[in-house]
């Protein structure tokens, strides 16, 4: 079928439908310009990371600090792992297996224990302030690590709850691209429309869009729009895009990472970070474990423990864990305590955060918390604050955390505040 030639309602019509299309792409992607090489680091091994977020507060004695035989275990067994002297939670026998790869921190602390504010602490590195949006740690490496040959965007977010992590003062383009379970195509990102249409739609909406700028160039030009279309159309044409499809992998491997949305979302989030993506988060959501935590949480650690343990193993084997760093973490942690509902409660007060590759050293324990159940309070010794694990994991990035940032309304402001943890990186 030859193309129509546009009347001038079909121009308008087209031109708007086109406009449709792209700026629903648009609007979910987070691309970031290339750093200005003046800012680029100095070095370090992290090239990109992989957040597994357990949303809602994974608790810490059936995961990664089991205290078998006391009373705050509430019956938990502990299992031995690959490094001596080191036990993980009955649950987790696939992660035990790949210890020695994994370091954990098991005296997190932190002042927030609620969900929303949890989340951005350990999203960010700091705790909520009405007068700022803090950048998340996805945010500050797309904004200074090079772009890497990427068509896709480099901060993506998959199986996001309502709490994505965000550009903050770094902009609304550093804020991640969303997207579900990797078993479906991206949204938003075909046409619905022949080739040859999608194109005279655009060259229509290019003549709107021309019209529109005259006058208004500085306007226009602070928007962002047109890049951001243009970088919308790259990626929806860019052979990158089959990233999200695990559909290629082998089914062995498929197995192994887990045949579900987490399981899943590992996978693409292994393959994303080969492609220049620089920060992929990954969600397991259901750990706000207030009821029947001990029969609540088996189902989840099942998942965790396929997906964690597959993935460490996957990059380990490609020779890519060094550049890739694997985060394991959720807002807080759950109470020593079994409440009545035999459930375990909002703890940020000594929880655990698990990492591997990027430069950590794997095999690694630090901090312990009270067999007792007693607080650690973030001034506490031993306590390990979250700008601290930010300070360290933004090093091994060669990113200087103590680097100053001015905000839109003159505010400077560190990547985060805090000591590099001793002995979590490697040299």
């Amino acid at each position: 079928m030859e193309p129509l030639t546009p009347t001038r309602r079909r121009f308008l019509g087209c031109s708007l439908a086109g406009a449709a299309w792209m700026t629903g792409v648009a609007e979910m992607l987070s691309f970031a310009a290339a750093p200005p090489a003046s800012r680029r680091p100095r070095g370090g091994t992290t090239k990109s990371i992989i957040m597994l977020w357990l949303a809602g507060g994974p608790s810490q004695l059936e995961t990664f600090d089991p205290h078998p035989g006391k009373d705050i275990s509430g019956g938990t067994r502990a299992i031995d792992t690959a490094v001596k002297g080191v036990q993980l939670a009955e649950g987790l026998p696939l992660t035990a297996h790949e210890m020695g790869s994994i370091a954990l921190v098991r005296s997190v602390s932190s002042k927030e224990g609620d969900h929303e504010r949890g989340t951005y602490t350990l999203k960010t590195g700091f705790r909520p302030d009405p007068t700022i949006v803090h950048a998340s740690l996805g945010a500050i490496l797309c904004h200074k690590l090079p772009v890497a040959g990427a068509d896709l965007p480099r901060h993506v977010s998959i199986l996001p709850n309502q709490w994505s992590a965000r550009g903050g003062y770094l902009g609304d383009q550093y804020d991640a691209f969303r997207t579900g379970d990797p078993a479906q195509p991206v949204p938003d990102t075909q046409s619905n429309v022949p080739t040859w249409r999608d194109q005279q739609r655009m060259k229509s909406l290019d003549v709107v869009e021309s019209a529109f700028a005259r006058g208004r160039k500085r306007r226009v030009e602070a928007t962002q729009h047109t890049d951001t279309i243009e970088r919308a159309r790259k990626m929806t044409s860019s052979e990158q895009l089959k990233a999200f499809d695990v559909k290629d992998e082998p089914l062995k491997l498929r197995k192994a990472y887990g045949e579900k949305p987490f399981g899943r979302a590992c996978l693409a989030a292994r393959r994303l970070t080969e492609k220049g993506v620089r920060c992929v988060e990954v969600t397991l959501g259901g750990w706000d474990t207030h009821v029947n935590n001990h029969t609540s949480l088996p189902p989840l650690i099942e998942e965790l423990d396929r997906g964690l343990s597959a993935l460490v193993r996957d990059l380990r084997e490609r020779k890519t864990l060094d550049e890739t760093m694997v985060i394991v973490a959720g807002e807080f942690g759950r109470t020593p305590r079994i409440n009545p509902a035999k459930g375990r409660d909002h703890w940020p007060t000594g929880f655990s955060v698990a990492l591997a590759g990027g430069g950590i050293k794997g095999g690694t324990v630090l901090g312990a918390t009270d067999p007792e159940g007693k607080p650690i309070k973030p001034d506490d010794s031993g306590a390990v604050k979250v700008g601290d694990l930010y300070a360290t994991i933004l090093t091994a990035a060669g990113i200087d955390p103590a680097e100053l940032n001015q905000t839109k309304i003159g505010r400077t402001v560190p990547f985060a505040e805090g000591k590099v943890v001793p002995g979590l990186l490697r040299g």
